[in-house]
């Protein structure tokens, strides 16, 4: 075990992530590790069921869970890995664990009682920074879909909010309608 004494916050990332078990999720968001535990069985549902209108819509692009991403912080860099991610086919075909954005066209992220503020306020600005064009967030304590687009500075110019169990618009570069009666 390395010494601990002194080490920076990246130091400490990476020490995290590498001692994390396996399906546990280390991020670095606004300089503080966040370690996340696997998601249940509801969350993944709702992972799968979006990715599965993503592909019936545009067989074009990939769906990835477990990408991880490095982001524009407003100090420090910024490592997430979304519940989704939407880009074209072969953006991540190589060996790295961290990517950076500009492949990316959408990010979801399906709350949890520990992940839900950090989803609502940190991950927004980061994802706004990155020039994500699309985050699309399904708040399950508020039974709501956020859908933010139109990327500018640290948030998004165009919010919208919709119940679940409504048609949710999604604007370019996807362009369809989110059925999200099964969420």
């Amino acid at each position: 075990m390395p010494d601990r004494e002194g080490m920076s916050v990246p130091e400490a990332f990476e020490l995290f992530s590498a001692l994390a078990p396996k399906g546990w999720r280390v991020e670095l968001i606004e300089g503080e590790i966040c370690v996340v535990p696997p998601a249940n069985g509801e969350h993944e549902e709702i992972v799968s069921e979006l990715s599965g209108q993503v592909r019936d819509h545009d067989k074009g692009v990939g769906r990835y869970t477990g990408i991880g991403l490095i982001l524009p912080g407003s100090a420090d860099t910024v490592r997430v890995i979304p519940d989704l991610v939407i880009a074209p086919k072969g953006s991540f075909d190589d060996q790295q664990e961290w990517h950076g954005p500009d492949a990316v066209l959408l990010v979801a992220e399906v709350t949890s009682s520990s992940t839900a503020s950090r989803d609502r306020v940190q991950k927004i600005r980061a994802y706004a920074r990155a020039g994500i064009p699309v985050y699309i967030m399904i708040d399950r304590e508020a039974e709501e879909a956020v859908v933010c687009s139109e990327p500018s500075g640290d948030d998004f110019g165009h919010k919208s909010i919709h119940k679940l169990g409504t048609v949710v618009p999604l604007p370019a570069p996807l362009g369809f309608a989110l059925d999200t009666s099964q969420f």
